[in-house]
């Protein structure tokens, strides 16, 4: 037996794929024409950078934003000016070619970033050097590993499973991790725990006692490794799995029963998609409705903009997927972190405060706005569709966006095409401006629907990818409590639904404040739904009133956080 660091829980049986990463030899050259050498770098850094934005795409749709937030993680290293930039002077100035000067500056940042003694600063050591290799290899025109296509029930094993080829595996096909390095804190841990895949990590030695298609079982909680286990062990570790898919499967006792709680008040647990594919993982977890359908993704990892027609057959097949439950479509939120190249969108020296989400969206009414809500108009004619604006931070771009609504209706009038003519039009409520005039938004917005990132980014004033000012983030943080509790009290006092679509919705230290603040609807990503669901079930709305205020009386996010760890554990 090999013991290792359990990483993801869960007991992994299958056979053995060895992945080892190609050994780069990168050999020092000096260049004549430093200006070539610096176009040939830029081109390299642009591919890297579009690859790690599919990938973070991917993983958004497919496992949820926070998640993706890793990749997106690697994208602002890749774009920082400070890292470019001593790249590019290296070249120029020691007129040597792109990969050398890539090894020495990441491998000089790697090495500052590990030297911290940091858990956080360690990731950002391990960002670094997987940044370096995908440069790298682009320049050199060869292939990373591709773990996307493993046949099923493979143990993928390796010396150290770097984010981004964690991000392209397939949880279907692969049974367990096991690599030699790495830590339970580290990037690739965590994408293994969303992905639900078990792992164990810092196996010392394990490659030098292992060869393909061994036979392996491994407990992804007390991180143990077998090799070619015998009969008894094996059978033993069958049935530990058959426990632990036992316990995941007593969740599915949940699918079909009201999201109730214990004094009989009813929420509505919803599932937040990128794609029209994802609805059949909303059904299989019986999500209640779709609280975000991120349109964006629509738009991105492609030439040209979709047409309507290809819009409206995206929506409507969501719609009748779902059938007369709710389906709210957050209409084109780019910019930011979201940038879309046949757009056109100039550089912003700020993205998350500049031209974007409805701001761009009013200013290119005629070729992307109208189109896109032309589209969601004429599929509500087959379900439960809903619209939902994004970043608004004053009434005008509500009433604006309303106006366009009502015009585009009069026009499918005209031409006698059906609609949904009730349909609702509500704001997703992310900015603090927002959630300050929530009492105004909500005498006229038929819906809320609270984006906590957002809201607890434009509330505390932090960057996520920001490394020195990351520790700020929170969404326990007083502010963002407040916040919160007067945007579902303004809502409720008008009669409308208030939601709630980033992650905390499905936090369970989160989940019993927001029942006490009077939620209607948690929106989360669908792996969640079931979890969420038997929480719901075990709490008192009237209970957790006290539970609330206590919680409401803390100075710090660090004091409410804790309260409620012990809160939950009971």
């Amino acid at each position: 037996m090999y013991k290792g660091t359990g990483a993801s829980p869960g007991i992994g049986i299958g056979r053995a794929v060895i992945v080892e990463e190609e050994q780069l030899v990168i050999e020092r050259r000096e260049i004549s024409d430093p200006e070539e050498e610096l176009l040939r770098f830029k081109g390299a850094l642009e591919k890297t950078i579009a690859e790690t934005e599919r990938m973070a795409q991917d993983l958004a749709s497919r496992v949820g934003e926070k998640e993706a937030e890793i990749m997106q993680g690697h994208m602002l290293l890749l774009s920082d000016p400070m890292l470019t930039g001593e790249i590019e002077n290296s070249v120029c100035n020691e007129r040597v070619n792109s990969e050398i000067a890539i090894e020495n500056v990441c491998n000089m940042y790697a090495d500052m970033f590990a030297s911290m003694g940091d858990e956080l600063m360690q990731q950002r050591a391990a960002d670094m050097r997987d940044i370096k290799t995908r440069m790298q290899k682009m320049l050199l025109g060869l292939r990373s590993v591709d773990v996307s296509s493993l046949p099923k029930g493979s143990i993928l094993v390796a010396r150290d499973l770097t984010p981004s080829m964690t991000a392209g595996i397939r949880p279907e096909n692969v049974a367990g991790i096991v690599t030699e390095l790495g830590g339970k804190t580290s990037h690739s841990a965590i994408l293994a725990r969303a992905l639900e895949i078990p792992a164990v990590v810092a196996v010392t030695g394990f490659l030098a006692g292992v060869q393909d298609g061994d036979a392996i079982i491994l407990d992804g909680g007390a991180g143990d490794v077998y090799v070619n286990p015998d009969a008894e062990t094996a059978a033993i570790y069958s049935g530990r799995r058959s426990q632990f898919m036992e316990e995941r499967r007593e969740l599915e006792k949940y699918i079909g029963r009201p999201s109730v709680t214990k004094d009989g008040v009813r929420v509505e647990i919803a599932a937040n998609i990128g794609k029209p594919e994802d609805v059949d993982k909303v059904l299989q977890y019986d999500g209640e409705g779709i609280g975000l359908f991120r349109t964006e993704f629509l738009f991105m990892d492609r030439s040209a903009m979709p047409t309507e027609e290809e819009q409206f057959e995206a929506y409507r097949k969501v719609a009748e997927a779902m059938g007369e439950k709710p389906v709210i479509i957050r209409t084109l939120d780019i910019g930011g972190d979201k940038e879309i190249p046949y757009m056109g969108l100039e550089k912003d020296e700020n993205p998350f405060l500049g031209y974007r989400a409805i701001r761009f969206c009013l200013d290119r009414k005629e070729d992307v706005y109208k189109p896109q809500l032309r589209a969601i108009l004429r599929a509500s004619a087959y379900g439960n569709i809903r619209i939902m604006v994004p970043l608004v931070t004053c009434i005008e771009e509500y009433r604006q966006a309303r106006a366009l609504v009502e015009e585009l209706k009069g026009e499918l009038d005209s031409k006698g095409i059906p609609y949904k003519r009730d349909i609702q039009v509500g704001i997703m409520v992310e900015t603090a401006a927002a959630s300050l005039i929530a009492d105004i938004f909500a005498r006229e917005a038929d819906f809320f629907s609270m984006g906590t990132n957002g809201l607890t980014r434009y509330s505390v004033s932090v960057d996520r990818g920001n490394k020195k000012v990351f520790y700020l983030y929170s969404t326990f943080n007083p502010a963002v409590l407040r916040s919160i509790r007067h945007i579902i009290s303004c809502a409720r006092e008008a009669g409308i639904m208030v939601g709630m679509c980033g992650e905390a919705a499905s936090d369970p230290l989160m989940v019993p404040l927001l029942l006490a603040f009077g939620l209607n609807e948690f929106s989360m990503s669908t792996s969640a739904i079931l979890r969420t669901r038997k929480l719901v079930t075990e709490y008192s709305t009237a209970e957790l009133q006290a539970v609330a205020d206590k919680a409401m009386s803390f100075s710090t996010a660090a004091e409410v956080e804790q309260y409620m760890r012990e809160f939950c554990a009971g």
